[in-house]
């Protein structure tokens, strides 16, 4: 059933009818009609909407987890441009659930990588590589020319950059999120209804927010959220449907339960201190290490000059095996405060992790129990094997 939302202005012209944001293309070829003809026997759908769907322009933040899930489904669907922003390279790790690329792509930045994925599924959609990160100076120049955008970034900050510069553009956001075992869906879209900041006001501290590279995923969640986004998209472009606005669709894997929550618009001054509250990154200088931590070249020199030093993992027993840093000790961050008696408080301790997320979690326990001698690896092992153990960068 179509929306009764009134008609809009899409960014390829006049009002395009009710709830559709792209206005129809040219005809479609006999070859068009046959590929998309189950789509076309779609009540509500029909010529009109799949031609929308080969005019439209789908900018996608994030070709990895999310992003793998929904651009081919646009892509089988027939939108007609998607753009992708993303500057990682493929890497085992990703492949359980990144089901876009595969082995012979490691190494491969990945949005060649997912480019030739829809090259094989249609030729003829244009994809457009911004192989750039997204920053508030090139935001509004990136969403230029695209009719919506999706957001599948894997972190806070990129985020809600995505909704800010949505929202100043007018242009709908479909964004979704996964960790674990769960995964959310929304959409936003300034000036039509609520956006991410009404749901969401403050960002938190990158520093207080479990990753996926910490915390984990099951492959099969990406998929259920990755297929909504691109639902959500095909539903905006077409005027099929009802948009996840001001809704948020949850989903739990180990329930296989759905829930739903219904949110508004905040006031202008309750947003105003909710942003004044946003953090900022702990970490965000990376030329320079924070106060009470040491860079992976300084220890490197610490080692050399062979001096009394207590080296603590506070990775869990798998990442341990898959790579460590000679010497260290392993005590995961869910034990640390059970097993204080295995760090010294007589010589200088360096903590570590992937990253240095759970490292700063493993600061904080030492710090509340008078630790004063505890130093935490800027950047964690990662940052150590790219700066001095090119050994050790295997996951």
């Amino acid at each position: 059933m179509e929306s009764t939302r009134p008609g809009l202005i899409g960014e390829h012209g006049a009002i395009v009818g009710p709830g559709a944001i792209v206005g129809a293309g040219l005809p479609l070829t006999p070859d068009r009609l046959t590929r998309y003809s189950r789509q076309l026997f779609l009540p509500g759908f029909g010529v009109d909407a799949q031609r929308r769907l080969a005019n439209a322009r789908v900018l996608v933040v994030g070709a990895g987890g999310l992003g793998s899930a929904s651009i081919p489904y646009l892509a089988s669907a027939g939108v007609g441009t998607i753009g992708i922003i993303d500057t990682d390279v493929v890497e085992l790790s990703n492949l359980h659930r990144q089901i876009a690329h595969g082995v012979d792509d490691l190494g491969r930045s990945k949005v060649d990588s997912i480019a030739d994925s829809i090259a094989a599924i249609d030729p003829e959609i244009e994809v457009v590589a911004h192989r750039v990160r997204l920053e508030p100076g090139n935001a509004a120049d990136l969403l230029a020319g695209y009719d919506l955008v999706m957001d599948g970034s894997d972190n806070f900050q990129t985020r809600y950059l995505t909704n800010d510069a949505a929202a100043e553009a007018g242009m709908p956001l479909v964004w979704g999120a996964i960790l674990r075992f769960a995964g959310q869906v929304g959409v936003a879209w300034a000036g039509v209804g609520p956006t991410y900041r009404d749901l969401f006001p403050a960002e938190p501290d990158p520093d207080d927010v479990l990753s996926c590279s910490v915390g984990g995923v099951l492959p099969t969640v990406c998929a259920v959220i990755g297929s909504i986004m691109a639902t959500e998209a095909i539903k905006l472009i077409t005027g099929v449907g009802e948009p996840l606005l001001g809704r948020v669709t949850t989903y739990d894997a180990l329930s296989g339960r759905f829930r739903e929550l219904e949110y508004q618009e905040i006031p202008d001054e309750a947003r105003t201190v909710a942003e004044g509250a946003t953090h900022a990154p702990r970490s965000a200088s990376r030329g320079r290490p924070q106060p009470g931590a040491v860079t992976p070249v300084e220890l490197a020199d610490r080692f050399a000059a062979g001096g009394p030093m207590q080296l603590i993992d506070v990775r869990e027993p798998f990442e341990a095996e898959i790579a460590s840093i000679p010497g260290a000790e392993l005590i995961p961050l869910a034990s640390l405060d059970g097993s204080l008696e295995r760090i010294s408080r007589d010589v200088p301790v360096v903590v570590f992790c992937h990253h240095g997320s759970r490292a700063n979690r493993a600061m904080a326990v030492l710090e509340r129990n008078g630790y004063r001698n505890a130093e935490l690896l800027e950047g964690g092992i990662d940052a150590y094997a790219r700066l001095v153990a090119p050994a050790l960068a295997r996951y």
